[in-house]
């Protein structure tokens, strides 16, 4: 859906850009990551040619992005950080305004279903430069799904909705990518990024760091897991046995909970249930931490930046 080889963006002195190669494939979710002025939003400008870039090859849908082809935005539902409405036009008239340049026929039905998911069937024929900012917002996600698009590119969705708004977003989006849609998101909300990609991109400085999904990323970052267990007894010996196993490094008891930090190679909470059970001892309870995204995202973007960009 989208590709780009080798995209660089320079503004005089200031390298915004360098060097991208996106993979987004046709029916995910995507996370775009990076902190601020990392390169995000100039991305998502060149992939809307709004602003071309110094170098390089941008694909969507499979052909190349030419100087002046806006033709392929029928296909693409856009949500910008900032919901601005200068117009004189009313909620209702604004889609409407959009659906006829997106050429749908028959766009009633399909505005109702939005504007009352989104709470703001009662206020349709209010001013939309009269709308507070996250109804704003709201009207910038309806515009943007009304015309059924094969992709979405959303810069910070969120932005400025409650958490009642934010669910009913979710959801949205949730809903268009069963249906097949593929999702380009750039959020600062860590949580709703971990929620909803298949895999995340981040970027630092201009370049990408590492493309993956987020299993993936724990096993770049992580060099050891820790398994916390409850037993309905310890088991005689069963502790020296887990000491002697080269993957486990540290091992703690308290009273029937063992806590075992194990090397991240691989998922070992199997081997340790079967050496458990082995042993006589029966689990009644098994933990495994697993590194969230933010603490993925700020150790990449921090501590292994070299390390990382080598890998990837």
């Amino acid at each position: 859906m989208i590709s780009t080889e080798n995209v660089s963006k320079r503004y005089k002195n200031h390298l915004a850009v360098d060097s991208l190669n996106l993979d987004v494939r046709p029916g995910e979710i995507y996370g775009f990551l990076g902190p601020n002025g990392a390169g995000k939003t100039t991305t998502i400008q060149m992939l809307l040619n709004l602003t071309r870039p110094t170098s390089g090859r941008i694909m969507l849908f499979g052909e190349p992005l030419e100087p002046r082809d806006f033709a392929y935005k029928r296909q693409i539902g856009v949500v910008a950080e900032e919901p601005f409405e200068f117009s004189h036009m009313t909620g209702w008239e604004l889609i409407r305004y959009f659906v006829g340049l997106y050429g749908v026929a028959v766009p009633a039905q399909r505005m109702e279903e939005l504007f009352r998911a989104l709470d703001l069937w009662d206020v349709r024929h209010g001013l939309a430069r009269d709308y507070s900012r996250g109804m704003r917002q709201k009207l910038s996600i309806i515009r943007a799904l009304v015309h059924e698009p094969k992709l979405l590119i959303l810069d910070e969705p969120v932005s400025g909705l409650d958490p009642h708004g934010i669910r009913q977003v979710r959801e949205l989006i949730q809903e268009y990518h069963q249906r097949g849609g593929t999702v380009f998101i750039s959020s600062h909300i860590l949580s709703e990024i971990e929620r909803a990609a298949d895999r995340v991109g981040i970027l630092d400085q201009g370049r990408l760091l590492v493309e993956d999904t987020l299993a993936g990323l724990r096993h770049r970052l992580i060099q050891s897991q820790q398994c916390s267990i409850e037993l309905e007894s310890i088991p005689e010996g069963l502790l020296d046995r887990l000491r002697s196993e080269p993957y486990v490094l540290e091992l703690r008891q308290d009273g029937r909970q063992i806590d075992v930090t194990v090397q991240a190679q691989e998922d070992m909470r199997a081997p340790l249930s079967r050496l458990i059970a082995e042993a006589g001892g029966i689990i009644l309870k098994m933990h495994s931490a697993e590194m969230s995204l933010e603490e993925a995202f700020v150790t990449i973007t921090s501590h292994n930046v070299a390390q990382l960009a080598g890998v990837a």
